[in-house]
């Protein structure tokens, strides 16, 4: 039976450090976060995120707006956040509602409050692997790896995604200089997948698809983190068949409990380390 990578316990153990930053600041970080409409799942990420934010001793900054608001004004808000010297780090909940530019409110955040890690001026930096803040999903993934030290340099590693949320930005941190990872990237499109899935050491399913990624798609022993969140019925399931291929795999993030408590923990990790460029350490 493989280990069981704790996604919840390595979240809890990134909180105390955090804490223990914004300990060290002159006043505690805010975190804004935007929530658009009525979107039950929605509401509940965020509730869960600014619950996490004042665990951690930041300052919760929320703000809500109707289904029906429209792109400027929305971008308005956007605006008065990035000159908000209370504000460190902004977060707009993804989806927005229908009619809205999710792209280009994205783009409408300052890079050095991009809590979220996907302005294309942080990708860009990651591209050339200059420090910035990274996408959360992706960022939490490479601490899950590094806390229960899975060796990556040379391993071969396949993301099952190729998405700019999480498998190409998470390929790139995979293969930067000190991890040297050897990446390769698949989809739903890629031919002979099984084949490509079963030559890897570390796989990681990042392609929405429930229950893809089936016992013989494994290599015995590898290594295997869902990063997907599907819902069928009643019941949350990831990318892979976690019953069968926890048999084959050596170790396996849950779902739910691997990676999605990651991606909160590091949204804390970009904030303190917004506010720190931002000039506030004591």
């Amino acid at each position: 039976m493989a280990q069981i990578l704790d996604g919840k316990a390595v979240a809890a153990s990134v909180k105390v450090e955090v804490a223990s930053g914004v300990r060290a600041l002159r006043r505690s970080p805010g975190l804004a976060t935007v929530l658009v409409g009525d979107d039950p799942a929605s509401h509940v990420y965020v509730k869960g995120k600014r619950r996490d934010a004042e665990e951690v001793g930041m300052v919760s900054i929320h703000n809500e707006l109707p289904a029906y608001v429209g792109q400027d004004r929305l971008l308005e808000l956007i605006g008065q956040l990035n000159t908000d010297d209370q504000v460190d780090g902004i977060l707009v909940q993804l989806p927005l509602p229908s009619g809205l530019d999710a792209q280009a409110v994205v783009e409408a955040i300052d890079p050095a409050k991009d809590a979220d890690g996907l302005h294309p001026a942080n990708l860009g930096r990651l591209i050339l692997d200059l420090p910035g803040l990274r996408p959360c999903t992706p960022a939490g993934v490479m601490r899950i790896l590094d806390h229960y030290e899975i060796p990556l340099r040379g391993a071969q590693v396949v993301v099952l995604g190729r998405s700019f949320l999480v498998g190409r930005p998470l390929a790139l941190l995979l293969g930067a200089r000190g991890i040297d990872a050897t990446v390769t990237t698949a989809h739903s499109r890629t031919r002979a997948l099984s084949e490509i899935t079963k030559a890897a050491d570390v796989l990681i399913a990042a392609i929405g698809s429930p229950r893809l990624i089936t016992a013989d798609m494994v290599r015995t022993g590898a290594v295997v983190i869902d990063v997907g969140i599907n819902r069928l019925g009643d019941e949350l399931v990831g990318d892979v068949d976690f019953g069968p291929v926890s048999e084959v795999a050596s170790s396996i993030t849950p779902v739910p409990g691997g990676v999605g408590p990651m991606t909160r923990a590091m949204l804390l990790v970009n904030t303190l380390h917004a506010a720190r460029l931002r000039g506030r350490l004591s």
